[in-house]
């Protein structure tokens, strides 16, 4: 993803293709996470082959639906309606997942056993995204206009395009500046994510019901929070509503470390889910607000290029400092806060106007 997402974003600007390209990437999606399904005990080979393309194509095909956002909001509006994506999707996700639940735990009743119903879980996850995904495909117009050019000469413009945008010569500055931002406090994100689990099960001593029931209601918190802090980014601002969605993380990473009060707990972890939300959709927000017209395909490359260093970063950092303090899950924890304060000395400064001003000159 990191190497071909801005490429793909800037060809699909040059021959406004978002659309065409974002249906080819779910139908690799949903068929992928459908062959899932096919592998059984032991085939591990096959489950990464399928696992590989089915986060390939969500990932590209996640960055070409957030590069719609300038074409379907007002400026005044990105936050608004970038919450409202986030927070759907969360509920979306939470109802799939409450349905692949219900069928495993229904399969005695209906003759079957557990082990036959998980793999059942992964064709009823590829019809719902195929589902969700018919609106866009069918309703969603391209409003992007080609520029006629060959095969060859627009790559070396999506290549000459890239080559700016990411060059420290020429504008575009807060925009970079926000990208190298969003690395940061992303890695912390991203490590939260990855490692609640285990954090929740080894640290604090939760059973897995109790983990599983502590993600569900993090997931519902996240829905809520991207909601309710994508209306106020548009009133507060983008810069101030992503700091202070980045000190509620680091709120919530101090409660993890003093406490393992039940309470305490519970209480940091809906923090962490309301700051989740919308640290997500106020960061798609911004890099929106400040995207240059007919470049949101390469911009949202980028964006998806930072997201995903942080995905590696975060998590492996983690690990290493879990594995160096013999398995102290709490210095790795408190480590990632970090990047939350890495996050906001970075954030301190964008200058959103400037940007905005440089992205769409009078």
């Amino acid at each position: 993803v990191i190497v071909v997402a801005p490429m793909i974003g800037a060809w699909a600007d040059l021959h406004a293709r978002k659309k065409s390209l974002l249906a080819v990437t779910t139908a690799l999606c949903v068929l992928s996470t459908a062959g899932l399904a096919l592998s059984g005990p032991g085939d591990i080979a096959l489950a990464l082959v399928f696992v590989a393309i089915s986060n390939l194509a969500y990932s590209l095909g996640e960055n070409l639906v957030a590069a719609f956002l300038p074409e379907l909001a007002a400026d005044e509006a990105m936050g608004r309606l970038s919450g409202y994506g986030w927070s759907l999707g969360y509920i979306g996700g939470l109802l799939v997942l409450a349905l692949c639940l219900y069928w495993i735990q229904s399969a005695e009743s209906r003759g079957s056993t557990v082990d036959a119903a998980v793999p059942h879980t992964m064709l009823i996850t590829a019809v719902a995204f195929a589902l969700a995904s018919l609106p866009t495909l069918f309703v969603l117009r391209e409003r992007a206009m080609p520029r006629p050019a060959s095969s060859s000469s627009a790559m070396g413009l999506a290549r000459s395009r890239l080559r700016d945008a990411l060059s420290s010569s020429r504008g575009l500055v807060d925009l970079r500046r926000f990208l190298v931002c969003i690395a940061c406090y992303q890695a912390g994100v991203a490590t939260v994510i990855t490692v609640a689990a285990i954090f929740t099960t080894q640290a604090l001593g939760f059973t897995q019901q109790e983990s599983i029931v502590l993600i569900l209601v993090v997931n519902v918190s996240a829905a809520a929070g991207a909601l309710v802090f994508g209306a106020v980014q548009d009133r507060l601002g983008h810069r101030l509503t992503l700091a202070i969605t980045l000190v509620g993380w680091l709120l919530a990473v101090a409660l993890f470390f003093v406490s393992e009060a039940r309470w305490v707990i519970w209480t940091a972890a809906n923090i962490a889910g309301v700051c989740l939300g919308s640290s997500m959709s106020a960061g798609r927000a911004l890099v929106a607000y400040l995207c240059p017209p007919g470049r949101e395909g390469e911009i949202f490359g980028l964006w998806g290029l930072a997201v995903r260093v942080a995905m590696i970063l975060g998590p492996l950092s983690y690990g290493l400092i879990s594995w160096l303090g013999d398995g102290n899950h709490r210095a790795a924890l408190l480590a990632t806060a970090v990047y939350f304060i890495g996050g906001l000395i970075l954030l301190a400064r964008v200058d959103v106007e400037r940007g905005h001003r440089a992205a769409r000159p009078a």
